[in-house]
């Protein structure tokens, strides 16, 4: 995937200009190691599979001494050298290819390394916000509950919702740094929005009748 793929943004992470009045008021990506953590279970998996090669070596010590152990551990741990490689490099793609914005009316997620796809999401259609940060780095996960009638597949926005909510998918903004920042900006940019008074416009025939 290159910058290419996305010339016909009209600015990085929106799929049209924002209309009059609406402001963009932040951007960001997921912090690839973090995201490689968290949705790809990079130190979950790593561990696996070096439990399995030290479990092999173990067992070919009894037999073949170790000089048979090193050599039985040796291709289990290039494999999970190489499954290492593998998750951090698709985390790597998953933060390339994503950018979640928030703009005074709504919540817009680009996302998609191998089929780009953008959400938009209104405030009005949020119900509700979490916000997961961990202390030692600041990094955290922002989900979202939208209303019922916001039909959202949790497999087409995976990694980008909140971990094991099949049923009902929640959006979220996966592995951001200074999380508690931006879950400030989204709260403050909702309430803004909720409490905006609405003007409806009259014919003036319904205003002189009215008189």
């Amino acid at each position: 995937m290159s910058d290419r793929d996305f010339n016909f943004e009209p600015q990085p992470g929106l799929p049209a200009p924002l209309p009059a009045g609406e402001d963009l008021l932040w951007q960001g990506s997921p912090d690839a190691a973090a995201l490689s953590r968290e949705a790809f279970k990079l130190h979950w998996i790593t561990g696996y599979l070096i439990v399995i090669a030290l479990w092999r070596a173990g067992a070919a010590f009894a037999d073949a001494g170790a000089v048979g152990s090193i050599a039985r551990l040796l291709p289990y741990l290039a494999l999970a050298g190489a499954g290492y490689a593998v998750i951090r490099f698709l985390g790597w793609m998953q933060a390339r290819a994503t950018i979640y914005s928030i703009t005074s009316a709504r919540v817009i997620m680009r996302i998609g390394a191998a089929l780009p796809i953008t959400y938009t999401i209104p405030f009005v259609c949020i119900d509700n916000a979490s916000v997961t940060v961990d202390p030692k780095t600041g990094h955290g996960t922002i989900a979202l509950q939208t209303s019922g009638n916001m039909r959202l597949s949790y497999g087409v926005m995976w990694p980008h919702v909140r971990p094991w909510f099949l049923r009902q998918p929640q959006p979220a903004f996966r592995a951001i740094p200074d999380a508690a920042r931006v879950a400030r900006i989204l709260a403050d940019a909702a309430q803004a929005k909720i409490n905006e008074p609405r003007i409806e416009t009259q014919p003036a025939a319904a205003l002189v009748a009215a008189e």
